[in-house]
């Protein structure tokens, strides 16, 4: 199974653990293989560079530029042609919706209500992280 992680899904991950660092232990243990694009791993570095981010990561004797090597060693990284314009009312999100197209990817997992409420796009489900795991888990 095919998946791409918004980001705030990822930095959740990343720095809470819980419910979203299933995924990351998923795509680790081998059971699913995560995607991203060079526009989303820079969202990444920037949104992790916040000085909470940074500070809590700091706090867990890890780095920005550790936390982003480590997903970006775990992560198949694709580059979409274009970034079509369909998520309605953030058009940053659509760069999530283009990296899964080039991922050709079964689940876009998102904790971002412009992408969750449009349940599905060209037959990628758009899911929270915890009905990710749920999927994951069934199959």
């Amino acid at each position: 199974m095919r998946v791409v992680l918004d980001t705030n899904v990822v930095v959740s991950a990343l720095i809470w653990g819980g419910t979203p660092y299933r995924l990351i232990k998923a795509a680790a243990d081998g059971d699913i293989e995560l995607c991203t694009s060079p526009a989303l791993l820079i969202e990444l570095r920037e949104v992790m560079g916040r000085e909470h981010l940074a500070s809590r990561l700091a706090q867990q004797r890890s780095s920005v530029e550790q936390a982003i090597g480590f997903y970006g060693e775990l992560a198949i990284s694709v580059s979409p042609l274009t970034t079509p314009r369909v998520v309605p009312g953030d058009a940053d999100d659509d760069h999530v919706i283009a990296a899964a197209l080039a991922a050709k990817a079964d689940l876009v997992v998102s904790g971002d209500r412009h992408l969750l409420s449009m349940g599905s796009y060209e037959g990628m489900s758009i899911v929270d992280a915890a009905e990710a795991v749920a999927r994951i888990s069934r199959s």
